[in-house]
């Protein structure tokens, strides 16, 4: 097991927009830590550290400081350009408690169905997992090398590490490679012909009168 990461965290007894823009702007991000049934706790820590860490795939932490818990995150908030932790969710959790979490499927390699025509549609982009805290991946890896034309890849094909079990079902369709889906020239002129929303067009006016 790779060495657990660890992020010096403070106590944060300040709270609201003005003050968590503060923080950040002084190079800190706010965060909550909860489970095991304590009490949720309000925390800062560095901008740089939990950059780091998240970017490097690590998810199982140690937090030390005002504080000493071993926990995963949970969930990380970015700004809209993804360039900026907002906000971070902390979860208590021993190495080898286990969790079940959400992880992205990332596809990898190319189909060879693509060669006679397919094309690849990524149904599924997440796969929930059981699995120890310590054990976390990043991600699940689905290898399309093998996808031939008209053939598909479940749940069930997937080759998941040592002690990683899959919550879904077996059945549940991750990556199909078939012909494009044709738009009859009807359903395109339909579609062009449609009526702007309504609530646009409505705010715009509501702009104008300002």
């Amino acid at each position: 097991m790779a060495k657990v990461q660890t992020l010096s965290v403070k106590l944060r007894d300040s709270y609201g927009k003005k003050r968590n823009k503060r923080l950040r702007n002084n190079g800190n991000v706010p965060a909550v830590l909860y489970g095991h049934k304590q009490a949720v706790q309000s925390l800062t820590l560095s901008a740089d550290e939990i950059e780091i860490v998240v970017r490097h795939g690590n998810r199982f932490v140690e937090l030390i400081g005002d504080i000493s818990e071993k926990a995963f995150i949970k969930e990380v908030q970015w700004n809209t350009w993804g360039n900026q932790i907002l906000h971070v969710d902390f979860a208590r959790a021993s190495e080898h408690e286990k969790i079940h979490v959400t992880v992205p499927l990332e596809l990898r390699g190319e189909a060879p169905g693509t060669k006679e025509g397919g094309v690849i549609k990524h149904v599924l982009h997440q796969i929930e997992l059981e699995c120890e805290a310590a054990s976390l991946p990043e991600h699940i890896l689905v290898n399309i090398n093998h996808l031939a034309f008209n053939q598909s890849i479940h749940v069930s094909d997937l080759e998941l590490p040592q002690g990683v079990k899959s919550l879904l079902d077996p059945s549940t369709l991750i990556v199909t490679c078939a012909l494009p889906i044709e738009v009859s020239e009807e359903e395109t002129k339909s579609a062009d012909s449609a009526e702007p929303e309504i609530i646009g067009r409505k705010k715009t006016e509501e702009e104008v009168s300002e």
